[in-house]
């Protein structure tokens, strides 16, 4: 497919809707070189294809020009979202060009002020980030999606939706979490996680289970649902433990702690993005040909990430009150250890090659691991 010294590093990064609900995944990579067709070309692989659906995925596009018309026909143009500089929208080239990828099933965003030639180009949505918002009349003019990207907090979600745009991205999407309840319904997760950590007796994971009706409501959901197939429902506890075993009980219910509602109602941004992050560190620890045991630690650092934030609490204390592996504690509170720099790395927006070289790895690895990570992202947000 690509030539190992060739292949592009990229980061992924999630975009949602005004619902919380993930709709695109947007695209860096980390070398400005990297061409829009060589990126399109490797997202459209079967494996990316498979793993990313049904999002779309949002492309940067520098140079319009630099993707052949006849070479774009042949890729799924419906999953593709260009993403194009306003500046090169001046060019009646470029906007010729953009027409015929438009007329090809490419949808197109213009970053920045639409102008009077974005609609002879085919654009039919504005891509915004930083302070101020489009104008009104550029938001008007085309049908969207419009893209607020770099999103710091809730109020500036709160404008940008209001001015009309429907995809976010950026660090709202971590700090709308709501508190963590009070200290009783903390304590309670704390010793859940503790059971967990110790591979406690299924009678007690139960009892504790009974204690809180959320995520009681979660489990019983979850291993109801299609995903698992199972032939007579289940209606109590004990019969989900059996049924799941321990590995993925213990796995499904480290995730169903982040599917606490809001205090908005809404789904938790965290939920998907802790499974991200497990899987891929999953998949790097295999990579680097660790075992059943060490995969399973490096799942646990991956969702165990965000629990400072998911119960407003220093990451000091969780670990405090937890019994944890060593390399676990050392990844979570310094990113330390052979788990940390694995963490650190999955924690990036844009991958740094230097670091995945520095733990044994190309980038064909690393991108295998992106796969797994979103694969299964995807999958836990559709199915809690």
């Amino acid at each position: 497919m690509f030539q190992s010294d060739l292949f592009p590093v990229l980061g992924l990064e999630a975009v949602a809707d005004t619902r919380y609900q993930w709709t695109a995944l947007a695209v860096h990579p980390h070398s400005a070189s990297a061409q829009g067709a060589t990126l399109l070309a490797l997202l459209s692989q079967p494996d990316a294809q498979a793993a990313f659906a049904p999002l779309d995925c949002i492309v940067p596009l520098a140079d319009p020009l630099s993707i052949d018309a006849p070479q774009a026909a042949l890729l799924p143009a419906a999953r593709f979202v260009l993403q194009v500089p306003a500046a090169a929208l001046q060019d009646a080239a470029v906007r010729k060009h953009c027409a015929v990828l438009a007329e090809q099933g490419f949808r197109l965003l213009v970053e920045g002020e639409a102008g009077v030639h974005a609609p002879q180009a085919g654009i039919r949505g504005i891509a915004h980030g930083g302070k101020g918002l489009p104008s009104a009349l550029s938001l008007l003019s085309l049908p969207g999606p419009h893209w607020a990207h770099d999103v710091e907090d809730t109020a500036r979600f709160a404008a940008c939706r209001d001015a009309g745009m429907g995809w976010f991205s950026g660090p709202y999407s971590r700090r709308r979490v709501a508190e963590a309840g009070d200290g009783t319904s903390r304590k309670r997760l704390l010793s859940l996680l503790g059971l967990l950590a110790q591979d406690a007796d299924s009678r007690e994971l139960e009892m504790l289970l009974k204690q809180d009706p959320a995520l009681s409501y979660h489990l019983l959901k979850l291993v109801n649902s299609a995903a698992f197939g199972f032939t007579n429902p289940i209606h109590n506890f004990g019969q989900a433990i059996n049924v799941l075993g321990r590995r993925q009980l213990q796995r499904w219910l480290q995730l169903l702690l982040y599917a606490r509602p809001q205090q908005d109602g809404m789904p938790n941004l965290l939920l998907p993005e802790a499974a991200r992050r497990a899987a891929q560190m999953e998949a790097l620890c295999k990579a680097q040909g660790g075992d059943r045991d060490r995969q399973d630690l490096a799942f646990v650092v991956g969702v165990f990430a965000l629990l400072d934030e998911l119960l407003a609490m220093p990451m000091s204390e969780i670990v405090a009150a937890l019994t944890l592996d060593l390399d676990v504690v050392g990844a979570l509170l310094d990113r330390a250890g052979p788990f940390g720099a694995m963490l650190a790395l999955a924690e990036q927006q844009v991958p740094d090659p230097a670091a995945i070289a520095a733990l044994g790895l190309t980038p064909a690895q690393f991108w295998d691991s992106q796969l797994q990570g979103w694969r299964w992202a995807i999958q836990v947000s559709r199915t809690i």
